[in-house]
């Protein structure tokens, strides 16, 4: 699916795409899912990648409430910023090294409905006209919110993908 432009297309898509997720994991045996990662350096297992969604559902939830109440706050909490946030991604990693597989799911699942519940609060005009909040700089809301589902969704799926084929060869 293309990059969505509305409102409707952005709510399709995550659900899409993290209807696809799942759906993938669910393809995998319970022991291929905690298997660890032959190829990566900082998430090293589904658990991983799926509290990482988890944990930029959090950003994004944080960011727009706390705006929204009148509290002005950057996307990335401090001291992070677009050019130092891989070393905030460790810092989630290693927050859920304890984490089990199926408390990640739950985690997840509830975020990715606590966005969608989110998106419902805004018009089409409110996600995607650009600056229409001072608060998303140059951006729009609805490019963050693709960015923390959609698009992110996918860069999971991939991950897992990789991981999968290289467990069966296929």
């Amino acid at each position: 699916m293309a990059r969505p432009t509305t409102k409707e297309q952005l709510k399709q898509s995550s659900e899409e795409n993290f209807h696809k997720l799942f759906t993938l994991i669910h393809s995998m045996t319970q022991e291929e899912q905690e298997k660890l990662f032959s190829f990566e350096n900082r998430d090293k297992n589904i658990r991983d990648v799926l509290v990482h969604l988890y944990e930029w559902h959090q950003l994004l939830l944080k960011w727009v409430h706390s705006n929204r109440s009148g509290n002005r706050t950057d996307f990335l909490p401090k001291p992070y910023n677009w050019k130092t946030y891989p070393q905030m991604n460790i810092v989630f990693w290693e927050k859920h090294q304890n984490t089990p597989l199926k408390e990640a799911v739950i985690l997840l699942q509830k975020s990715h409905s606590d966005v969608m519940t989110l998106m419902d609060l805004f018009s089409e005009e409110e996600l995607f006209t650009k600056k229409y909040f001072s608060w998303t700089g140059t951006s729009s809301l609805g490019a963050y919110c693709i960015s923390a589902t959609s698009s992110h969704y996918d860069w999971a799926m991939k991950k897992i993908r990789k991981h999968k084929k290289e467990l069966t060869g296929k």
